[in-house]
């Protein structure tokens, strides 16, 4: 298999694993805290927000020496190691027991009667498992070393180091501590710093979301019997809208043709439509209501349609952000893209952390008022970033044109 032929296999490979894995993961996220609510009559006694909030922030902290670990592994051993952890944690769910529950959690980082419930858990299992499995597959690329790496290495360590490390090894934790190193640097420019506002906001919307929404729709008494399985349904419309616009957009910034500021500001103005939408739906107490659902009404009657069109317009609006961070991200860090990214999701997750964390105490109101207020100056600092990123890739266009 020539080279070309290993990376686009491997590219497919990952793209079903993660299908697998994220889909059985997300899904569990989403319905989580409506099943915990309903167990809570029982033995059992956690919450879905909490377990949320220390997935995310384990692996936030993970983030940091991600790119370590794999400098030193290797990508398909952790990716393996991972996907075991993502199904034990929804493995969890088929006989919860309080402190399996959040022991999963802690791992994960590095709605119907109990039949139903573990079947459709157990469902969920295999899926993430055969995710898992997948990794299996992935063809090792040939080891691409650039001339002078090992004596580079070698000298730094000494010539009596090769008693303890064989220099396979000690070029590993080269590159370990080197991206290390490139991690802690980047976080403190300018660009980053900036961008990491929008990351945040990233990561308060991806909470709400994934999690908090769907428990808002399974709460509410006036959508009848339909209540739970409305959860499902605006899961689905969700994903049209993430897929519909990461395929749009990720287009459009291949293009680049207009830049990725019009992207943002619809994602913004998609998101506001939404959060206003929710505002007026959807019950104050909904994210937090008791196993029984909540009676009262917002200022609207409660309207199946409207809330499940609000799920469709929160995918679109997530995959504007994302599509637009992860390509200007790509651009001004092409050289050290893995460091990178590893602020990227450091960023974000901590803030899922955080808005998971609070998502156990505050209303509706105030959870949809957070996420205005950062996302608004989130698109500002975008806005600001992009405009310098145009105007470098503006004189370098005009240094070769009067080549």
């Amino acid at each position: 298999m020539s080279p070309e032929s290993k990376k686009l296999f491997n590219v497919i490979i990952l793209g079903a694993s993660f299908m697998f894995i994220f889909t059985a993961f997300q899904t569990c996220g989403n319905i989580a805290q409506t099943v915990i609510t309903n167990l809570n009559s029982t033995d059992f006694h956690g919450s879905g927000y909490t377990s949320m909030s220390i997935i995310y922030g384990v692996f936030s902290a993970s983030n940091l020496i991600s790119p370590s670990v794999v400098a030193i592994v290797g990508p398909q051993l952790p990716m393996v190691v991972s996907g075991v952890f993502y199904s034990l944690y929804i493995a969890v769910f088929i006989q919860p027991a309080t402190w399996a529950f959040y022991t999963a959690s802690v791992f994960i980082g590095i709605a119907a009667a109990e039949s139903d419930r573990r079947t459709v858990f157990i469902a969920l299992t295999v899926i993430s498992l055969v995710g898992t499995v997948l990794f299996f597959l992935i063809r090792k690329q040939e080891d691409t070393k650039t001339p002078g790496e090992e004596d580079s290495a070698h000298e730094i360590l000494g010539d009596s180091s090769n008693f303890f490390f064989p220099r396979s090894a000690q070029n590993k934790m080269m590159r370990a501590v080197a991206a290390f190193k490139k991690s802690i640097k980047l976080s403190f420019t300018k660009e980053i710093l900036l961008l990491s506002v929008t990351t945040a906001y990233t990561g308060l919307e991806l909470t709400f979301f994934s999690g908090v929404y769907g428990t808002c729709i399974g709460a509410v008494n006036r959508f009848g019997s339909e209540q739970k399985s409305l959860i499902g349904l605006s899961g689905i419309f969700l994903g049209v809208g993430e897929i519909l616009g990461g395929g749009v957009f990720g287009l459009l910034s291949k293009n680049n043709r207009f830049g990725r500021n019009p992207v943002v500001m619809l994602g913004i103005v998609v998101h506001f439509i939404a959060f206003y939408l929710i505002f007026f739906n959807t019950p104050n107490d909904a994210p937090i209501a008791p196993m029984e659902g909540t009676d009262h009404v917002a200022y609207m009657i409660p309207s199946k349609e409207v809330a499940v069109f609000c799920s469709f317009l929160l995918g679109l609006g997530d995959s504007c952000f994302n599509t637009q961070l992860l390509s200007i991200l790509g651009f001004l860090y092409s050289e050290d893209s893995a460091p990178a990214f590893a602020i990227f999701k450091f960023v974000q997750s901590v803030c899922a952390a955080v808005a998971y964390f609070y998502s156990n105490y505050l209303l509706l109101q105030w959870q949809l008022l957070i996420m205005v207020v950062v996302g608004f100056f989130g698109t500002i600092t975008f806005f600001m970033v992009e405009w310098k990123a145009a105007a470098a890739l503006a004189a370098r266009s005009s240094d070769y044109s009067s080549i």
